[in-house]
C-alpha cells in the first residue's frame, strides 16, 4: 500500500485519464486499467483513513502532525474522492446505463475484499511483528539499565 498522499495523486491521475478518455469517445472497456488504478488508489486511501483512526502505538507517541491537521487532510481527501466517485457514476451511467455502475460497485467491493484479505493482512502482520520487536527491545533495555544500576550499587563499596 502507498501512503495517502501518493494514493490521492494516483487516484487523481487515473480519474483525469478516465475523464479524458470519455471526452474523446473511448469505450469503458478500453479504460479498464485507469478504472482499476482509481479503485486501487481509493482502496488505499480508505485503508489509510481506517489506520488513522487506529494508529499503531509508536505513531501515537511520535506523530508530528497535529490532530487538527490530520483531520482536515482526511476530510478533504474524502470529499475529493466522493466528488470523483459521483462524476464517474454519472459518466459510466450515461455511457453504459445505470446497471453498469451497479456492476462496477459490486466489482469494487470484491476487489476491496480481496485486497483486505491479502495485502492488508500481510501489512497488519508485519506491523504487529515490528511493534512486538520494538517492545521486546525496549524491555531488554529497561532490564539492562536496572541490572547496570544494581551492579554499580553492589560494587560501590
Amino acid at each position: 500500500m502507498v501512503d495517502p498522499i501518493s494514493a490521492m495523486a494516483i487516484a487523481g491521475s487515473a480519474f483525469n485519464a478516465l475523464k479524458k478518455g470519455v471526452s474523446i469517445g473511448r469505450d469503458i472497456e478500453s479504460m479498464g486499467k485507469d478504472l482499476s488504478r482509481w479503485m486501487s488508489a481509493v482502496s488505499d486511501v480508505d485503508r489509510a483513513h481506517h489506520e488513522a483512526k487506529n494508529p499503531p502505538i509508536f505513531k501515537k507517541l511520535f506523530n508530528g502532525a497535529s490532530v487538527e491537521q490530520e483531520a482536515i487532510e482526511l476530510f478533504t481527501q474524502k470529499k475529493q474522492l466522493e466528488n470523483q466517485r459521483d462524476e464517474l457514476r454519472k459518466l459510466i451511467s450515461s455511457m453504459c446505463g445505470p446497471s453498469a455502475w451497479q456492476e462496477l460497485i459490486r466489482m469494487e467491493k470484491d476487489i476491496r475484499q480481496q485486497r483486505k484479505e491479502t495485502i492488508y493482512k500481510q501489512r497488519e502482520a508485519r506491523k504487529h511483528f515490528v511493534e512486538a520487536i520494538a517492545i521486546i527491545l525496549l524491555g531488554i533495555t529497561i532490564v539492562g539499565f536496572f541490572v547496570l544500576i544494581l551492579y554499580l550499587w553492589h560494587n560501590k563499596g
